[in-house]
C-alpha cells in the first residue's frame, strides 16, 4: 500500500470511493466543496492505493473553534475506504499518516464525528474532556478530540463547521 497526496487525476476516483463507502454522494460532494474553499489544505488529502489503484480517501481540513477567541483547527471528514478493501487497515494508515503530517505542521488538535471504538486507537477522546462543544445535538462520545504536541488549553469553546458541510 502506497499513501500519497490527493492529485487533479485522483478527484474522479475519490469521489467513487467515497460514494461507495457511504452509499450516498454526500461525502463526495463535501469532499468537492472543500476543496472549493479557503478551508482545503492540500497536503491533507491523502489517497491510498493498491496495486496503483485509489482505494482509500481521507481529508482534513480547517474548521472553526469558538471561544473567547476563533481558532482554527483541523476536522477529519471524511475518511473513506473501497468496500472491497475495508477491514485490512486502510483507514488506520490514512489516520496515522494524516496525524503525522499534522504533527509535522505544528498543528493542535484535530476533531472528529465518528465510532469512538474505532478512533479512540489514535488518542482521540470525547470532546467534553477538553471543554470543547459539538455544533450537533449527539452523543458525547462520538465527537472526538485528538490533542497535538501544540495543544494549549486555549483550544476550547464550540465547533462550527463551514458552509462546505451544509446540508451532511
Amino acid at each position: 500500500m502506497n499513501i500519497r497526496c490527493e492529485t487533479l487525476e485522483d478527484y474522479t476516483v475519490i469521489a467513487e470511493v467515497n460514494k461507495l463507502a457511504f452509499d450516498q454522494e454526500n461525502e463526495a460532494k463535501i469532499v468537492e466543496k472543500i476543496r472549493n474553499s479557503d478551508r482545503y489544505i492540500p497536503e491533507f488529502s491523502l489517497v491510498a492505493e493498491v496495486e496503483n489503484v485509489v482505494v482509500g480517501h481521507i481529508l482534513f481540513s480547517y474548521i472553526d473553534l469558538v471561544g473567547e477567541e476563533t481558532l482554527q483547527v483541523l476536522g477529519l471528514a471524511p475518511l473513506a475506504v473501497h468496500p472491497q478493501f475495508q477491514r485490512q487497515g486502510i483507514g488506520s494508515a490514512l489516520i496515522k499518516a494524516g496525524l503525522e503530517i499534522a504533527e509535522a505542521k505544528g498543528e493542535a488538535i484535530v476533531i472528529v464525528l465518528g465510532h469512538p471504538h474505532f478512533y479512540s486507537r489514535f488518542g482521540f477522546q470525547a470532546s467534553v474532556v477538553y471543554e470543547i462543544e459539538s455544533p450537533f445535538p449527539i452523543p458525547e462520545d462520538v465527537f472526538m478530540v485528538k490533542p497535538l504536541q501544540s495543544y494549549q488549553k486555549k483550544y476550547k469553546g464550540k465547533v462550527v463547521y463551514p458552509a462546505a458541510f451544509d446540508g451532511v
